[in-house]
């Protein structure tokens, strides 16, 4: 195994001959050559993932029992109802497929400027697995014919 397969970006730069650090002897400890500082150690290999698409820290699919559940999933993927620039609301539209989680915000000071913040973007949490699809920002029906032709199952 090379160094930049153990996670060193470096690879061997200034190694010497036989991999060595510079100046010192085959088998010494690193640091060991004369008034030269030791060298800090080399960082671990980045974990890999335990799952095919599955990202280390990504949390497993929790399929929800009704809309309540599914609000309560839901809302690990906004920020804090009532909080600085968080909504004021989560609402679920349940449909064949699926729970559509999106969020209310407080009305604009003045309506007839455009949005601080445009964008944003609802999910769609799946009643089979427990999926979640980001969704854009539309009324309830065009974000969830949105789903209809993005979500394809067992893809991230």
């Amino acid at each position: 195994m090379t160094d930049s397969a153990a996670g060193n970006p470096a690879g061997n730069a200034g190694a010497g001959p036989g991999g060595n650090a510079p100046g010192g002897p085959a088998g010494a400890p690193e640091g060991a050559a004369g008034n030269q500082p030791p060298q800090p150690p080399v960082p671990p290999p980045y974990p890999p993932s335990t799952v095919p698409g599955q990202q280390p820290g990504d949390r497993p699919a929790v399929v929800p029992a009704d809309a309540d559940h599914a609000l309560e999933i839901g809302r690990t993927h906004f920020p804090p109802v009532g909080s600085p620039d968080g909504p004021v609301s989560l609402f679920v539209h349940e449909f064949d497929e699926g729970y559509l989680i999106h969020a209310g915000w407080p009305a604009p000071e003045d309506p007839t400027a455009p949005p601080a913040t445009p964008g944003g973007s609802n999910i769609v949490i799946n009643k089979a697995n427990g999926d979640v699809t980001s969704v854009p920002n539309f009324p309830p029906e065009s974000a969830i014919e949105v789903y209809r032709q993005w979500y394809r199952p067992g893809t991230p």
